[in-house]
């Protein structure tokens, strides 16, 4: 062997050592983002949140003096395209300790894969079905790796029609209200249909056939014209914002008397920006305690959160951008107690997540609300706070001076502590 070829033999021989090095010094996090499908327009502030959030835990050290390698991936909203980004995670080569997924197709899709490899997913989807680790409910498959931040969608529902059954009652009207679930035939809107119109049922409400209208924007006059001719009192939207808003301005100009509930995906500041004065009085949930700038200790956690994707600070966050660092940096202490306790695995990053009761992050006291997960059960919490998207003039100005001045305002409207009944367990 030439001397030349020795050297480029040990060459090739500290390459492969300091990569190896590297990736034994770093902790893979898988992270899926809808940019550019059917949920982007929420998906887009979302899934800065959580890079900006990792970029951030990086910046400050990392977990447990690791860096957090992060796989971020525009899937589009596709289930085909994230399960094979989860096949590329779930390679014994390149095994991830952890995912931050999105979707509920997707991640219900996944659930099962979750369970075998031992990853835990926190998602964006907060299907009712994906809250039972045991599968004791007998409602869905055990989800013993899914993790969310925030009332399951049926929760979310259930307490908007807690309020709306008080609404009426208030109201002094004669008769039954009517209820009407609306939203794409796709498993994320349909999956609190069931318990919602259970619970409308059992709270003495009408209700009527669902109407559909795809998760794209789009023309939805026909729609409206046939929510007008049912008499529906209460109408759930529970697409995201992008296609609520097309329905929220038809039904406007048809004239449509009818008190819109949100999803939770389906209003906040841009939406009631762009609906205008067909947003104002739509309800719907929040899972922060407070919005961009609030009076919180922990907004200044937000804040500098942001700066790594604007060092200006002059971007306005909208609510579901604070919901995905609240996600991120649960996700984080998750990590940390894993890293301290036989290192960052899935199975030990899982276990993480049942080391505290009715816990914020670290630096986000007054902005996430306290959340608790057990290996029994994962909804983090029954408790839903209901706003209200208050609009009381042209909203075509920045987003920042509409917040500011007062034009679009999200007001709290009631706080619904929701019991955990056996029956509406995992559904």
């Amino acid at each position: 062997m030439t001397i030349r070829s020795l050297l480029s033999s040990v060459s090739l021989a500290l390459l492969v050592s300091s990569a190896a090095a590297t990736a034994q010094a770093q902790i893979a996090i898988g992270h899926l983002q809808d940019l550019s499908g059917g949920t982007s327009d929420v998906g887009t502030p979302y899934g800065q949140g959580v890079a900006d959030t990792f970029a951030w835990i990086n910046k400050n050290g990392g977990v447990g003096g690791k860096q957090l390698n992060v796989d971020s991936n525009d899937y589009g909203y596709q289930v085909p395209r994230a399960i094979a980004l989860y096949k590329k995670w779930s390679a014994p080569d390149g095994k991830v300790a952890a995912i931050m997924g999105w979707g509920t197709a997707d991640t219900e899709a996944l659930t099962v894969f979750l369970a075998q490899d031992k990853i835990p997913d926190m998602s964006g989807s907060y299907a009712a079905a994906l809250t039972d680790p045991e599968g004791t409910s007998g409602k869905a498959k055990p989800a013993p790796y899914n993790f969310f931040y925030g009332p399951s969608y049926s929760d979310a529902l259930r307490a908007e029609l807690t309020w709306a059954a008080e609404d009426w009652k208030a109201k002094g009207k004669p008769g039954k209200p009517k209820f009407v679930h609306m939203g794409a035939n796709h498993p994320y809107p349909n999956a609190p249909k069931a318990a919602g119109e259970a619970l409308a049922t059992e709270l003495g409400f009408e209700v009527l056939p669902p109407l559909v209208f795809a998760l794209s924007p789009g023309d939805y006059s026909a729609q409206c014209l046939s929510l007008k001719s049912s008499g529906a009192n209460y109408a759930y939207l529970g697409n995201t914002a992008a296609s609520n808003i097309s329905v929220m301005k038809a039904c406007k100009t048809a004239g449509v008397d009818v008190q819109f509930l949100s999803n939770v995906w389906g209003m906040d500041e841009n939406a009631a920006k762009t609906a205008g004065d067909a947003a104002d009085g739509v309800i719907f949930p929040l899972r922060t305690a407070v919005g961009w700038g609030g009076n919180a200790p922990g907004m200044k956690t937000v804040m500098e959160i942001s700066k790594m994707s604007d060092p200006s600070g002059k971007v306005y966050r909208p609510v579901h951008y604070i919901a995905a660092v609240c996600s991120a940096l649960y996700m984080k202490e998750a990590l940390d107690w894993a890293a301290k306790n036989g290192g960052a695995t899935g199975e030990n990053v899982a276990k993480g997540f049942y080391q505290k009761k009715d816990w914020v992050p670290a630096g986000m006291d007054g902005v996430c609300n306290p959340s608790s997960w057990t290996e029994k059960d994962h909804r983090p919490t029954t408790k839903v706070d209901l706003y209200r998207a208050k609009v009381s003039g042209a909203t075509d100005g920045d987003i920042n001076d509409l917040m500011g001045k007062g034009t679009i305002k999200l007001e709290k409207v009631k706080t619904v502590e929701l019991p955990r009944k056996p029956e509406w367990f995992g559904w």
